[in-house]
């Protein structure tokens, strides 16, 4: 049967019995021996683990978190066969300009909860009302409540496809595009494939995804021959990175199934997956996960993936963008960057001939900029659609 382009009401009521369910996992949890200390740099430790699973089991209220999102108007349609969900926030100006923001990984839509205020409605947060956004926030197939997955093929290009096609439903003829992670590969080819509506991309990054894009010059090549002690040690750190932290995208770019079973059974599993990312993926000054970002949003974005059951087919989208041999059409619309906990190569690496026409750089934050440093990210993005409108 063909997709319609009806869109209807979205409303997050997690069973009572699957709140209880999981409590019961968490204190039944079977935990493994308690190793060498070796802090984190064998994986999770189990001290740290226990802790948070303790608060997560009888600190943490899920319900108040379900109600903060649900605060947010949201919304499912079919698109390819594929339900997509995702929050629509009108701005109080009519002028206001649409703007797509796509989540990454290991994210959600809960990413987004510190700066939707200030985007739709500005002048209620201290900024210029001009700056308004009226705000989509979609959840990427496979991710959170657009689910389950039925069909294989959802990679990058075809969420790029769909993302097109939710704005065409909404009835924009004229926005903007904006992500991190997978979001910014997503926002990027989405401007790429519709380039008569998509006035503008605006991504943000931190130095090791912003290395993950461009290749990484050797050590003894004359290109890095001018560069300084500091920018060569910064080269060395990112080029030791694929040895030591790619292992999670490895498995789920590989043998997703396998994984899938250990994170859909237990929310301890599911937890450490994830909160390994924040550990690594953060500001460098932050020694624990919980001092870069609030501890209760962190898990709220991991009860969205334990309720929804969403690890498994979010790694199932990590394997489809790593076998996917299409990167959509180069887009033409211009390209703003926002690269937080910045490294003194990162320009060198991505914008060395400063094509792209709006680069910042911010000294905090990190990957999970939207959590890490909002008020940072929202000025950002402020500042390059404001020569777009």
């Amino acid at each position: 049967m063909a997709d319609i382009d009806e869109i209807g009401p979205f409303r997050i009521e997690i069973p009572q019995e699957e709140v209880d369910g999981l409590r019961r996992r968490l204190a039944e949890t079977r935990w493994p021996d308690d190793g060498p200390d070796v802090q984190w740099s064998r994986g999770v430790p189990l001290s740290y683990l226990k802790d948070l699973v303790e608060y997560w089991r009888t600190g943490y209220d899920w319900r108040v978190h379900e109600a903060a999102l649900n605060e947010l108007p949201q919304f499912v349609t079919t698109i390819d066969g594929q339900r997509i969900h995702f929050a629509h926030l009108r701005s109080p100006r009519p002028d206001a300009l649409p703007l797509i923001v796509n989540h990454g990984y290991p994210g959600s839509i809960v990413e987004f909860m510190k700066i939707v205020g200030p985007l739709v409605d500005p002048g209620a947060h201290g900024g210029d009302p001009a700056d308004a956004f009226h705000l989509i926030l979609p959840s990427l197939p496979g991710f959170g409540f657009s689910s389950p997955v039925r069909d294989t093929g959802w990679d990058t290009a075809r969420t790029a496809r769909a993302m097109v096609e939710l704005m065409r439903r909404l009835g924009y003829e004229r926005y903007g595009a904006q992500g991190g992670d997978i979001g910014s590969a997503v926002s990027g080819m989405l401007a790429g494939f519709d380039p008569q509506h998509a006035i503008g991309v605006h991504l943000n990054s931190d130095p090791l995804a912003a290395a993950a894009v461009v290749p990484l010059p050797a050590a003894d090549s004359p290109e890095v021959a001018d560069w300084s002690d500091a920018e060569r040690a910064s080269l060395e750190k990112l080029r030791s990175y694929p040895e030591d932290g790619l292992g999670y995208i490895r498995i789920q770019a590989t043998r997703p199934q396998t994984l899938a079973y250990a994170l859909t059974d237990s929310p301890v599993g599911q937890l450490a997956w994830i909160v390994e990312k924040f550990k690594e993926w953060t500001g460098a000054a932050a020694a624990l996960p919980e001092e870069a970002v609030d501890l209760d949003q962190l898990l709220t974005n991991v009860s969205v993936y334990w309720f929804t059951r969403t690890g498994a087919s979010a790694a199932h989208f990590i394997y489809e963008a790593s076998h996917s041999t299409e990167w959509g059409a180069r887009s033409s619309a211009p390209q703003g960057w926002a690269v937080f906990a910045a490294d003194p190569i990162v320009r060198r690496l991505c914008n060395a001939d400063g094509a792209i026409r709006h680069w910042s750089e911010y000294d905090q934050g990190g990957h999970f900029a939207a959590m890490e440093a909002p008020d940072e990210l929202v000025g950002d993005i402020r500042s390059f659609f404001r020569g777009l409108r």
